[in-house]
């Protein structure tokens, strides 16, 4: 029995400022069923305030609790540790942790990295560097290798987080997909074997989902590139062309 759907948002409802084409309708039909729609999303450039003015200037239904990301992950985990840490983070994505960064007076005790190309210069890592050399963990808001632009494929966090990782002789935390505990806190009570996963990432969004039990829903838009679906084992439960076709089987199951 379905009852929840989890749904990726960069490179799977939209490109920056693109909606996927058809997406925006697909998700209307998807409101019409008594499924729980959650957006579980790694972006960590963009706050969830700012992340859902964006999607909804684009025309997408959705509120802003259902948006379920990593930044917000993150957020949970400094309070809840009591940490005060050096933020390698997008101005854009700030907004989300006023008054949890280390003071400039303070010794950082924890390093938090997510999608910030503004801060990713040599001072700034070599700072990071000494700070967890000098104990302070380093916490991954996630690692992709990768995410789509509309000019085209660019870095994510993943290379900065594994040269931090291997300077330091350190292993990173990582707190978004594929985490486990990310995908349960998303589906609440809801049993993994009830829920769907549709994302363009094969190995965060795909094989994380389907470690824990959840259908894994591989879209071909966004960052994915041919062959994807051959990454990972077992593979992916069904893999369609856009988030179009994803909900079509979806609503054709469910009814």
């Amino acid at each position: 029995m379905l009852r929840a759907v989890l749904i990726d948002l960069s490179g799977t409802l939209h490109i920056e400022d693109k909606a996927i084409p058809g997406a925006i309708d697909a998700l209307n039909k998807l409101r019409k069923t008594n499924l729980d729609i959650k957006f579980v999303t790694n972006t960590t450039k963009e706050s969830r305030n700012f992340l859902y003015n964006r999607l909804t200037k684009l025309g997408f239904n959705l509120k802003p609790e259902e948006i379920h990301s990593s930044l917000g992950a993150a957020k949970s985990l400094i309070i809840n540790r009591n940490l005060k840490p050096m933020l390698l983070l997008s101005p854009e994505a700030m907004e989300d942790f006023v008054g949890l960064e280390c003071p400039a007076t303070d010794k950082p005790n924890a390093v938090v990295v997510g999608l910030a190309p503004t801060e990713f210069h040599y001072e700034k890592l070599n700072q990071a560097f000494r700070c967890i050399l000098d104990g302070a963990p380093l916490i991954g808001i996630h690692a992709a290798k990768y995410y789509k632009r509309e000019d085209g494929l660019a870095l994510g966090p993943g290379c900065f987080v594994k040269g931090l990782e291997y300077s330091t002789q350190s292993k990173a935390e990582l707190v978004g997909k594929p985490n486990p505990t990310f995908f349960e806190s998303a589906l609440g009570a809801i049993p993994p074997e009830q829920a769907v996963m549709i994302g363009d990432d094969v190995q965060d969004d795909i094989q994380g989902a389907m470690k824990i039990g959840i259908t894994g829903c591989l879209v071909k838009t966004g960052k994915y590139r041919t062959g994807d679906e051959d990454k990972i084992s077992p593979k992916p439960s069904y893999v369609f062309p856009s988030f179009v076709e994803a909900v079509d089987e979806i609503l054709r199951q469910y009814q």
